[in-house]
């Protein structure tokens, strides 16, 4: 019985051996986070300030109005 799992204990053991003799993979090394393109923020972001600078540009020009119109007595 012994001698039927002799070979098998020795081929285990040598598999053990070169499993703990054989270097760790290596890591991979880190790519440099590269910048990402803005170009489409960009354009998202261009025509919501022009109408946020056009709403402002109106309220203050409606305040303006309600201001001249409440200093005439109306």
């Amino acid at each position: 019985m012994w001698r039927a799992r002799r070979p098998c204990a020795a081929v285990a053991v040598a598999a053990f051996a070169c499993a703990a003799c054989t270097p760790p993979p290596d890591a991979p090394t880190e790519k440099p986070v590269e910048p990402q393109s803005t170009q489409l923020r960009d354009a998202i972001r261009e025509p919501l300030d022009t109408a946020r600078d056009a709403q402002r540009t109106l309220d203050d020009n409606a305040a303006r109005q309600r201001r001249a119109i409440d200093d005439a007595g109306g």
